[in-house]
């Protein structure tokens, strides 16, 4: 085991059932988990469901966690793959024509109280997340892991299993999209 991990050792406590070394796993990276659902799906309760199903898969799985890298980037990357299960339910859900909840286009949005002079900072925000899980993919998943994770390059690619080279091209060809999707999109009215 890697003694510069320092998930390493609470991977292991949680291998030989020590329910506070699990838990001090999820605490650690339940945030940065839901961050990139949420960035990915661009839905509250969707991103909140995914976390759940993330963890529960890392958890199935951790005997095949690999403790030479990062334990961030291992479990960014089995979200990654629940966010693309969902999106696959969901578009089988309006390919069958089952009509979402009557309340469904209110996700996106925060509903904490906002003051009048933040409304429109809030109003791009939302634009911007539905802009970033609208982008493909191969695009979507270098660009969260990279700019709103914050993972470096390498870490991206071999979260992403691509080389280096691809992740920066990647990002480029992501921030042109969103680009071109924000300068696109009719500013909202709030």
């Amino acid at each position: 085991m890697n003694s510069d991990n320092p998930d390493a050792a609470l991977v292991r406590g949680a291998l030989a059932d020590d329910a506070q070394s699990a838990r001090a796993l999820v605490e650690r990276h339940r945030e940065a988990v839901y961050r990139l659902a949420r960035s990915a799906t661009g839905d509250a309760e969707e991103a909140f469901d995914i976390t759940q199903e993330a963890f529960v898969a890392a958890f199935a799985a951790l005997h095949r966690y690999d403790p030479a890298r990062p334990f961030r980037g291992w479990i960014a990357a089995i979200a990654l793959n629940k966010c693309r299960d969902h999106a696959r339910r969901r578009a089988v859900r309006r390919f069958l024509g089952l009509p979402l909840p009557d309340n469904a286009a209110d996700w996106v949005a925060d509903h904490a109280p906002l003051p009048e002079t933040v409304a429109a900072d809030r109003a791009e925000l939302a634009a911007t997340a539905r802009a970033i899980a609208a982008l493909p993919s191969s695009l979507k998943d270098v660009l969260i892991l990279r700019t709103i994770e914050g993972l470096s390059q390498d870490d991206t690619a071999q979260t992403l299993g691509i080389s280096a080279k691809a992740v920066e091209t990647r990002l480029y060809r992501a921030r042109q999209k969103l680009t071109e999707a924000m300068r696109d999109k009719p500013r909202s009215r709030v």
